[in-house]
C-alpha cells in the first residue's frame, strides 16, 4: 500500500512539474499578459485594461500596418502603441488626415475621437517624418507608432521615443482578458 501512495504522490509531483514548465513556456515564447498603464491608446484600450501580448505573432505573420504592438521602450517601461509606419514608408499628417507614402487612409479606431472635436480643430497635429525624424522614410529595421489617444500619447512623435526598432518589439496585443466584461479581439 505505502509503494502504491509514494508512485501516485511521484505521478502528481511529475504531472505538476510539467504544467509549471508548460506554463513557463508559454508566457515566455507564445503569450504573456501585460497591463495597459496611461492613456494613450484611449477608446481602443483603457487604462488598467489586461491584454494578451501574442509574442510569437510577430515572427509568424509579420508586423502590419495598425498593428497595435507592445515594445520596451526603457529598460523599466512598455508602451502599447499602433503601428503606423513601416520600412520604406514616408509619413505625413494634414488636416488630420494620414498620408503614407502621400496616399490618405482612414483611421476608423479614431472616429469616435474625431466625432467629439465637432469641427473644431484636429485630433491629430500637421506634421511630416522630415520634421519628427529628419529622415524622408522610415529606415530599415523602425517603426513609426502613434497612440489612438492623438493628443495625450508619448509616441514617435516625440524625441524621446522616435522611430523604434523591431528588436524592441515584445509582440502583438489584439486580445483584452480585463475587464471580464470587454474580453475579446480588439482591432
Amino acid at each position: 500500500m505505502q509503494i502504491k501512495e509514494k508512485n501516485e504522490l511521484l505521478e502528481w509531483l511529475k504531472a505538476i512539474v510539467v504544467a509549471v514548465v508548460f506554463v513557463i513556456a508559454v508566457r515566455t515564447f507564445i503569450f504573456t499578459p501585460t497591463l495597459v498603464s496611461g492613456e494613450s491608446m484611449m477608446p481602443t484600450y483603457e487604462d488598467g485594461d489586461r491584454v494578451v501580448v501574442n509574442i510569437i505573432g510577430k515572427q509568424i505573420s509579420g508586423l502590419k500596418r495598425f498593428d497595435v504592438i507592445v515594445f520596451n521602450a526603457t529598460e523599466e517601461t512598455n508602451y502599447i502603441k499602433r503601428v503606423i509606419g513601416l520600412p520604406g514608408d514616408h509619413i505625413a499628417y494634414k488636416d488630420d488626415v494620414l498620408y503614407i507614402n502621400g496616399n490618405p487612409y482612414e483611421e476608423p479606431y479614431l472616429d469616435a475621437y474625431k466625432a467629439q472635436l465637432m469641427g473644431y480643430g484636429t485630433l491629430t497635429q500637421d506634421f511630416t517624418l522630415e520634421d519628427l525624424a529628419n529622415v524622408p522614410t522610415i529606415p530599415e529595421g523602425y517603426l513609426f507608432v502613434l497612440g489612438d489617444n492623438r493628443v495625450n500619447s508619448t509616441d514617435s512623435r516625440h524625441p524621446t521615443v522616435g522611430l523604434i526598432s523591431m528588436d524592441t518589439v515584445i509582440g502583438k496585443a489584439n486580445i483584452r482578458f480585463y475587464p471580464f466584461e470587454q474580453i475579446g479581439i480588439v482591432k
